[in-house]
């Protein structure tokens, strides 16, 4: 594990799609950066009361997360979740704490590649059918990633920081 994440900054200029992709993919490396170098059972500890705040569960509720937004909801795919969540709302959480955190680390890696190619292929206005009777359009999906990623990203920084005293942005 570094100090120093390997992260692509932002841009501070270009359009509109440029610069979404560009916090959500800094986000994104954020995550990874936070959730490696720990082992198993660091990436399971439970450091604060709810037992699936973890890092191992975080990470398995954003590969969920990255998967349902880019692949099911903008792609059209087959929500291979459904039926576990309907079972246990936080399946995802707990799956996750029985795998190892470098194969979650992959799994959300691989899902951020596909929202990243899916998002490629579409304009930021697409809509797609949402939900029943409602549509949702890419920029909707883009934007609330980048608010899922961050608000999660603030649960790493303090996780990590509990686990082995990494701090850092």
């Amino acid at each position: 594990m570094t100090d120093e994440p390997k992260r692509p900054e932002p841009p501070l200029t270009g359009d509109e799609r440029t610069q979404l992709n560009g916090f959500l993919d800094f986000l994104r490396a954020t995550v990874v950066w936070k959730c490696s170098g720990l082992t198993d059972e660091q990436a399971r500890r439970q450091l604060v009361p709810s037992e699936l705040t973890t890092i191992a569960g975080l990470l398995g509720h954003l590969t969920l997360a990255e998967q349902y937004w880019f692949s099911v909801v903008l792609d059209g795919q087959e929500d291979v979740w459904k039926e576990a969540l309907e079972v246990d709302p936080d399946a995802e959480f707990r799956v996750a704490m029985q795998t190892p955190i470098e194969q979650l680390i992959a799994a959300y890696e691989a899902e951020c590649e596909r929202g990243r190619k899916v998002v490629t292929r579409m304009g930021l206005d697409d809509k797609v059918p949402f939900r029943g009777d409602r549509e949702v359009n890419v920029r909707f999906v883009v934007t609330h990633m980048i608010e899922e990623t961050g608000r999660h990203a603030g649960h790493f920084d303090l996780l990590r920081e509990l686990t082995d005293g990494l701090t850092g942005e």
